[in-house]
């Protein structure tokens, strides 16, 4: 009886560490290792944070292409538009004030949160309720995400539940032909 009670016990303490989720964070130095999909074409892209009081800037690496890109604080916690270039227009690009990369702002997250949607590029995206949906897997762990769809299109964005740096991990149909998959997270 003792050791059936032991089971027992192992089995629900094992069964609630893995229910819980990974939280990606960004610090200093993370790797960020994307699969993308550019109208037709497959590409790795590996993005390294450098967080500085003023930006977010991701040292963009993928076939060739080095570049800077650098995310206003502003846009961090404001932005409404999400940018999707790749680096080849210049070493060093400034994003407008109220673009992101690779993330939604602080603000859209809060709505999302709040209001179960959020409007960027002029679209609004709305909370997916289905369970099934809402997972994502990364180096075997299982990430804490918000799966979110499009209105007016079929555009799915697989967002980390992170206030701080709501990272999107996924994002399929895009009607751009620009989609992403964060296969692996590097800290520095």
């Amino acid at each position: 009886m003792k050791n059936t009670i032991l089971t027992i016990l192992f089995c629900g303490i094992f069964q609630m560490m893995s229910a819980q989720n990974f939280v990606p964070t960004i610090k200093n130095k993370t790797e960020l290792h994307y699969i993308c999909k550019l109208h037709g074409q497959t590409r790795t892209l590996t993005l390294t944070s450098k967080i500085t009081p003023d930006a977010l800037i991701f040292n963009l690496d993928t076939r060739d292409v080095n570049s800077n890109i650098i995310t206003k604080s502003e846009a961090l916690k404001n932005g409404n538009a999400l940018s999707y270039n790749q680096g080849e227009y210049a070493p060093v690009l400034n994003l407008k004030p109220n673009e992101t990369f690779f993330m939604i702002s602080q603000s859209a997250y809060q709505d999302l949160i709040k209001n179960n949607r959020f409007i960027y590029n002029n679209t609004t995206y709305v909370l997916d309720q289905n369970a099934d949906q809402n997972s994502i897997i990364i180096d075997g762990k299982a990430v804490d995400v918000l799966h979110v769809i499009a209105r007016i299109d079929e555009t799915e964005m697989w967002i980390v539940k992170n206030p701080e740096f709501p990272l999107i991990c996924k994002i399929s149909k895009n009607p751009l032909g620009i989609n992403w998959t964060l296969v692996k997270i590097v800290q520095k």
